[in-house]
């Protein structure tokens, strides 16, 4: 059973859709895009600096869009999961909504999110290590929110830069702290005005039962009412993301492989612990995609899988 994973904010890096604009289709199909994300994604994921390609409003549509790319060019999954922002492009791998919707959506979160961030102070400390239940306690001591639970030993607080402060000074016993480099604190209740945003722009938006299995980061659960999974990412905007449930119910159901698309490695690295004996591939330049397909065609069990669909 095969599983395709979308990575979240923070898995790009400068230049690297640059090897993949030769494929044929590919520049035109992301320069399409570029009219419906408001922005240049072709030079942001070729010429874009570290700095221009940070911003939540560039980010975002830039990593779904990568990411839909990519799975055009291969077949159909068993199974797919993204990891925050990750997950519009899951529901469109899952059928939920269109590709053309994916990247509206995420132009609006990824706007409204921003416009958030700049509202107040805050930011996310990655916690690395010690007792779970005691980093747990410290975070809501301190007044944070556990953004993201990764997997075990990984856990992103979020919150203002007082609260974070105040935690760094009160660190978790057997516990090390590593500030990140985001605009702000992303799925924690500052992103609020954010949910109303992506709720108003999703309400016309076409949706469909899932036709594949497609899993929530909520609670890791499979999703199969295209209503459901809409109002859960809408709400996950502001609410913690359990990517550690997802990769359990990954476990549970038998997936057997898991393809991390464009840019690959940091859910494959999170994989390596989680999921022993799941083969992995993180997708990261176009040479790759011959090992991708061979192991879309030794694992997926839908059919069609080893079929790459048409670009539209």
């Amino acid at each position: 059973m095969l599983i395709f994973t979308a990575p979240g904010q923070g898995a790009q890096t400068p230049g690297f859709l640059s090897p993949w604009l030769d494929l044929p289709g590919l520049a035109e199909q992301l320069g399409a895009w570029s009219e419906l994300a408001g922005r240049d994604l072709i030079r942001l994921g070729t010429t874009g600096t570290a700095e221009e390609i940070t911003d939540t409003s560039v980010a975002q549509p830039l990593l779904v869009a990568a990411a839909l790319a990519v799975a055009g060019l291969l077949g159909e999954p068993d199974v797919a999961a993204g990891h925050s922002v990750g997950e519009l492009a899951a529901g469109a791998i899952a059928g939920v909504i269109s590709a053309e919707d994916a990247i509206k959506l995420t132009r609006v979160r990824a706007e409204a999110m921003a416009a958030a961030c700049d509202a107040e102070p805050t930011g996310m400390t990655a916690v690395l290590g010690g007792d779970e239940s005691a980093v747990l306690a410290a975070i809501a001591a301190a007044g944070l929110t556990p953004a993201n639970v990764n997997t075990a030993g990984q856990i992103v607080a979020g919150g203002t830069l007082a609260q974070l402060a105040e935690f760094a000074a009160n660190p978790p016993a057997g516990a090390r702290l590593r500030p990140l480099r985001v605009a702000g604190a992303f799925h924690t209740r500052h992103m609020a005005p954010a949910v109303e945003a992506l709720a108003a722009a999703a309400a016309g938006t076409t949706v469909k039962d899932p036709a594949i299995t497609l899993l929530s980061n909520r609670d890791g659960a499979v999703v199969t009412a295209g209503d459901d999974w809409i109002e859960r990412v809408v709400s996950q905007v502001a609410s913690p993301v359990r990517w550690d449930k997802c990769m359990a119910t990954m476990s549970a159901i038998g997936v057997t492989a898991q393809l991390e698309l464009l840019p690959g490695g940091t859910l494959t690295a999170m994989a390596k612990r989680a999921l022993p004996g799941v083969e992995l591939l993180a997708v990261k330049t176009p040479d790759q995609l011959e090992a991708a397909r061979a192991l879309i065609a030794a694992h997926a069990a839908a059919p069609g899988a080893a079929e790459p669909k048409e670009q539209s």
